[in-house]
């Protein structure tokens, strides 16, 4: 996983940061996550609360692995301005607020979606810590493989998976075998 990651590269400046709640065993759970301008993943956290004590760890657990951004994009809750009051590295950055129907969070809110088909393909999460650990893995890997076929044509979008598929293979240490 740190090495789809570091593959990945450098990540945007403009964060886009959203929240959703899922269940886990019928009890409510607050999933976060923290979206680049590009849509790639930054990070996913798991909370039980969704106040300003949980937001502030989220900022921290973003905060441990990417740089600071220039601009902050999310919704109206409350508890991200005041978390973000709370920690100084973020005392310069911009914070932009939109409106659900704005439509504005875009990228946070579709980047729920291959969570929520995933959820529904493992009929709900069960075990918090299970979930946490399977979301923060899910996130780089599918990302490692979703290209945007809406911009390249077959032959370019078969050689760049092909491309992806051998670099997974190298992390992954599998050895490839070739039948003549």
């Amino acid at each position: 996983m740190r090495r789809a990651k570091a593959w990945r590269g450098k990540p945007g400046s403009t964060w886009h940061l959203d929240e959703v709640f899922v269940k886990l065993r019928g009890e409510p759970y607050v999933l976060w996550r923290a979206v680049d301008e590009h849509g790639a993943e930054l990070d996913v956290l798991q909370q039980k609360r969704r106040d300003t004590a949980a937001a502030k760890r989220f900022f921290s657990n973003v905060l441990r692995s990417h740089p600071v951004p220039t601009k902050i994009v999310t919704n109206q809750l409350h508890s991200y301005p005041a978390a973000k009051a709370e920690m100084p590295e973020l005392a310069g950055v911009k914070h932009v607020f939109v409106k659900a129907s704005a439509r504005v969070n875009n990228r946070a809110e579709n980047s729920h979606q291959p969570t929520r088909r995933r959820e529904r393909q493992m009929q709900g999460f069960r075990d918090p810590r299970r979930t946490q650990a399977f979301l923060s893995r899910f996130g780089p890997i599918r990302q490692h493989f979703a290209l945007p076929r809406h911009r390249m044509n077959a032959a370019c979008h078969r050689a760049q998976l092909k491309a992806r598929l051998h670099a997974w293979y190298e992390w992954a240490g599998v050895q490839l075998f070739s039948v003549n």
